[in-house]
């Protein structure tokens, strides 16, 4: 394939030193994509894969479980490929008011990336566009607190980056001046309403992440928005009803290759290896969460039956055991709050959950206690190398 001009260069000068800045043309690509037949069929199979999970995903007797649970699978492995060390556990352990095994700076980090997902998806609800604006609003929420609070949450930047390298000098990729930022993010907004063309929304969903990310507007979290990007358009385009994928996890699986396909299209233009990628992620993903809602679902059956046949405490029970359901872990008091059961009772059923394996205590305190949903926990924790960076 011929190389495909995607942008051009202009000189700038940051922090002592003169740097090619990079500034992309606006969307859709130009000459047009070449679909053939191998990104034909992963255009289909990605197509096919979202729509299962929006069909399994509508027949689950509890739609906020799954939600619950995703939208937070995604925040802790798009912040996994930032640097931070937060496992889901430890988010599970931060919400709830115990102390997680990593700095509290990495998991408010994650926190916060959860903030900011529902953030959007409340106001894209409320008929509020995608928009320029609300991508604004929701970096102001994912930098409301963490490392990134210092750096103008919710502001374009107004002076210039650069990605990998210890100076701009011998940098990956510098982003465009910030005098061409507004240009940049205004022609990446008309792309998004289909201005000048419509666009198919898987299509627009992988090309609109790059291009964010080779503008990267503000000064620190673009890595975390842009990911963000796809679960929301998918949404608002009609793809999903709700944000359950977790994109981050076939990215961070394999890092380097996101990082070269972001930066074959920048050099070479090479859209369609990015998009063979990036649908190949969508699939699995989807497969993926298909996989864990149906694992989820077998193990909360198995978990009823075992409890409806404990006498005379199988209401009360149930009860309790629908609050680990949905968040996976709590304390007395929150199952308290949200119950309104006795401490004596929910004490007596946490108890009888430990034998039976359901939950485990994990703070090895006898004050604040907090238990996890033991396998509801390993099944979104997945396999021990999703946990951690490498």
């Amino acid at each position: 394939m011929p190389i495909r001009v995607t942008g051009h260069y202009r000189t700038t000068s940051t922090v002592g030193e003169a740097v090619k800045a990079f500034v992309p043309d606006p969307l859709p690509p130009d000459p047009p994509l070449q679909l053939d037949g191998k990104l034909t069929s992963a255009l289909l199979q990605a197509s096919v894969a979202l729509g299962r999970l929006d069909v399994v995903s509508s027949f689950l007797p509890d739609k906020s479980l799954f939600l619950y649970h995703y939208i937070r699978k995604e925040a802790v492995l798009s912040s996994q490929i930032e640097g931070t060390q937060s496992s889901f556990e430890d988010l599970i352990l931060y919400e709830n008011d115990a102390v997680p095994s990593v700095p509290i700076e990495d998991v408010s980090e994650v926190s916060c990336y959860v903030a900011a997902l529902e953030h959007g998806m409340a106001r894209i609800k409320s008929g509020f566009p995608l928009s320029l604006r609300l991508i604004q609003e929701m970096h102001g929420v994912l930098l409301s607190s963490g490392r990134g609070s210092h750096k103008k949450p919710g502001e374009f930047r107004t002076s210039q980056n650069w990605i990998g390298g210890s100076r701009p000098g011998v940098a990956r990729h510098v982003p465009p001046p910030p005098e061409e930022l507004m240009n940049c993010m205004g022609a990446l907004e008309k792309f998004l309403h289909n201005d000048p063309v419509v666009t198919p929304p898987l299509i627009k969903a992988g090309m609109a992440h790059v291009q964010f990310e080779t503008i990267h507007p503000f000064l620190d979290g673009n890595g975390r928005i842009g990911r963000l990007l796809i679960p929301l358009i998918f949404c608002v385009e009609g793809i999903l009803s709700e944000p359950i994928l977790y994109v981050s996890l076939f990215f961070k699986q394999n890092r380097e290759a996101y990082y070269d396909h972001l930066q074959a299209v920048r050099t070479d233009g090479d859209w369609e290896g990015w998009l063979g990628f990036y649908l190949e992620a969508v699939r699995t993903s989807a497969e993926d969460s298909i996989t864990r809602s149906k694992a989820l679902l077998e193990v909360i059956n198995r978990d009823r039956t075992k409890i409806e046949q404990v006498p005379r405490k199988a209401g009360s029970m149930l009860r309790v055991y629908q609050i680990f359901t949905r968040r996976v872990a709590g304390s007395v008091n929150r199952v308290r709050e949200e119950t309104g059961l006795h401490f004596d009772t929910i004490q007596a059923s946490l108890r009888q959950f430990e034998k039976m394996g359901i939950v485990r205590e994990v703070t090895g305190k006898q004050r604040d206690r907090v238990w996890v949903w033991e396998e509801g926990l390993r099944i979104l924790e997945g396999q021990k190398n999703e946990n951690r960076s490498s």
